[in-house]
């Protein structure tokens, strides 16, 4: 739903700013971001433009949460949230996703949404997906 989507964009809590990831936000991202994972997967700024698509959420010209394509494949992108955990629970991660969302809409890529936890789930719903099926995943540490 669209509508709501653009409604939730625009109801962000007040002190908080919503924009897309540029040079700046990526550096800070890379920095002190909430999660490493959210851009990991481009080597650099320069990657990241050409390829990846992300909007971020600062407070006081800080950066506390952000969406943004983990990976990037023909026509589409795989999402990747996170919100620093001083600021959870306020509506972020979802104004990131709907933002992220319309953004993938508007440039006719494919915003696909892979959930690693009942969060995750419970976030995509929110923003209009529906429940596939459940699979085994294994996470590596250290590499």
């Amino acid at each position: 739903d669209k509508d709501k989507m653009e409604q939730v964009v625009l109801n962000i809590p007040d002190g908080y700013e919503l924009k897309l990831i540029e040079e700046p936000e990526y550096h800070m991202w890379q920095r002190n971001g909430c999660s490493r994972n959210l851009m990991s997967q481009y080597k650099d700024y320069e990657a990241y433009k050409a390829l990846g698509l992300g909007v971020a959420v600062l407070k006081d010209q800080e950066l506390v949460a952000g969406a943004s394509s983990y990976g990037t494949y023909d026509n589409g992108i795989e999402i990747e949230i996170d919100t620093r955990e001083d600021h959870r629970r306020k509506g972020l991660a979802y104004a990131c996703g709907a933002k992220l969302i319309l953004e993938c809409l508007e440039r006719g890529l494919y915003p696909s949404w892979d959930a690693q936890n009942l969060w995750s789930v419970a976030l995509a719903e929110k923003l209009g997906y529906h429940f596939s099926h459940e699979y085994t995943a294994y996470e590596v540490e250290g590499y």
